[in-house]
């Protein structure tokens, strides 16, 4: 049902029967299910009960929004696809502890799929352990993503959470230290601070930065001092520069 080499619609399965279908073998790479507002019936039915079963997000939309993932025949259904399939989070904070650089990152509600793809890259190229986002208000780690992280999504372990405060309180408990790029009168120096690894970097929002209640379980924040009167960084520039400062650590 997908044209041949559309690479607009890549990470993006239409229809009743291939949505059902995906959602009964492999629910782990569902992202999210996109239903015409208005569809009913018992296929509708079967693909809302998989998705509460599977703890996977659906939303009632617009027909508009579904033709601009797809312009072809979606038949007013829509599956989002990760194609490396998501793992509970758990497992993520487990293999994370041997990892080269026993370092995870939490992305926290980033928009943007070109910043969560290069943070990706960037962890996978210095040996981190994976990648934590939360299930709503997340950016979609579909084609972009996939473009911008030069294939390390599908190699990275890669989890969803419900609620990033308690995973970051479950971190803590199998020994991880969390760290935070997170503004305020206590945010340490980056390149004077104590890193210690097994830890967790939580990056935020590009706009709003780390909520609040995910800021409480931070145990340092780190700041990147700037000079020439320039206070703002990409988040994706942010993150790499932090990481690096870890793998240096871990060096010397």
């Amino acid at each position: 049902m997908r044209p041949e080499n559309d690479t607009h619609t890549e990470g993006i399965l239409p229809g009743t029967k291939p949505v059902t279908e995906r959602l009964k073998l492999d629910p782990s790479q569902v992202d999210s299910v996109l239903i015409r507002k208005g569809k009913t019936g018992h296929d509708i039915n079967i693909i809302t009960e998989l998705c509460k079963k599977n703890k996977i997000r659906f939303m009632f939309v617009q027909n508009e929004v579904l033709d601009k993932l797809f312009s072809g025949n979606h038949q007013g259904v829509i599956g989002k696809i990760f194609n490396a399939g998501f793992l509970d989070e758990d497992t993520v904070l487990e293999q994370g502890l041997t990892a080269h650089l026993p370092l995870i990152l939490v992305l926290d509600q980033i928009q943007d799929p070109g910043n969560a793809g290069t943070l990706a890259r960037t962890l996978y190229g210095i040996g981190g352990g994976g990648i934590i986002v939360p299930k709503h208000n997340a950016s979609f780690l579909g084609a972009a993503a996939a473009k911008a992280s030069a294939g390390a999504l599908s190699k990275l372990p890669v989890a969803k959470a419900t609620n990033i405060s308690r995973t970051l309180e479950r971190a803590k408990d199998l020994g991880y230290f969390v760290y935070g790029a997170y503004m305020g009168d206590n945010a340490e120096d980056l390149y004077t601070a104590k890193l210690h690894t097994p830890a967790v970097l939580v990056l935020g929002n590009e706009d709003k930065g780390i909520r609040p209640n995910v800021g409480k379980r931070i145990d340092v924040s780190l700041t990147i001092p700037m000079q020439n009167d320039f206070d703002s960084l990409n988040v994706a520039q942010a993150g790499a520069m932090i990481l690096s400062q870890f793998i240096a650590r871990s060096r010397s």
